[in-house]
């Protein structure tokens, strides 16, 4: 069961060692920091990791049984993006995720990494409709990196997952944003796809990701 710490006078350097020690959640709170932790990441661990910084844990609490561990649903602004629990309050147009149990909330600090690589590649509709048709989305859990990128102008995107959860959730997310008729949802890995693409995106845990490798390679144009 992941759990909480709080972390009195991080390093500077403290958010990046975090997610390396796999932090599912990173936030600033009065005095430090809090993340939601693994339990095979230990706070003995997390302390020598960080300098043998003071931290104290306590038990954490998901949004929903099951469900993404993170401190606080809340929208956030990622180069004027905004991703945002479904029914919170946030600006029009801003991409809205239900609960589910499926990885991906703005909120995670790799896929944050994304979607600031995201803004930053579809740099405007136009651009974004020229410049990569279709988006190849390998691991899409909620589906948020392939739904910003239809947000952002991308004119279709391909979620791909082995779990069935997470393509129900990508499902739901997209039907939610108004985005399912450019969203085409594919179970399995990446061989259960064919082709190239312009831009291809694989949020998912390393040990998968570096095995993935070779071939996002090859499905890269």
């Amino acid at each position: 069961m992941p759990y909480r710490l709080d972390i009195a006078q991080p390093p500077d350097d403290a958010l990046d060692r975090l997610v390396d020690l796999g932090a599912l959640d990173v936030e600033h709170v009065p005095g430090g920091l809090a993340a939601i932790l693994p339990d095979q990441t230990g706070p003995e661990r997390v302390s020598e990791a960080l300098g043998g910084a003071v931290v104290t844990a306590t038990p954490a609490v998901g949004r929903d049984e099951q469900s993404v561990w993170v401190l606080t649903p809340r929208a956030v602004d990622v180069g004027g993006l905004v991703v945002a629990p479904a029914g919170a309050l946030a600006p029009v147009g801003a991409l809205q995720l239900l609960e589910a149990d499926a990885f991906g909330t703005g909120l995670h600090p790799t896929t944050r990494l994304c979607l600031e690589l995201l803004v930053r590649e579809l740099a405007g509709e136009a651009q974004a409709s020229e410049g990569a048709g279709v988006v190849l989305d390998v691991g899409t859990g909620s589906g948020i990196l392939a739904l910003a990128a239809l947000r952002l102008g991308v004119p279709r995107a391909i979620g791909l997952d082995l779990d069935a959860r997470a393509l129900a959730a990508a499902d739901a997310n997209a039907r939610l944003n108004g985005l399912r008729d450019r969203l085409w949802l594919v179970r399995g890995d990446i061989e259960a796809v064919r082709g190239r693409w312009p831009l291809v995106l694989a949020n998912v845990l390393a040990a998968p990701l570096i095995e993935m490798a070779p071939a996002l390679g090859r499905c890269a144009r």
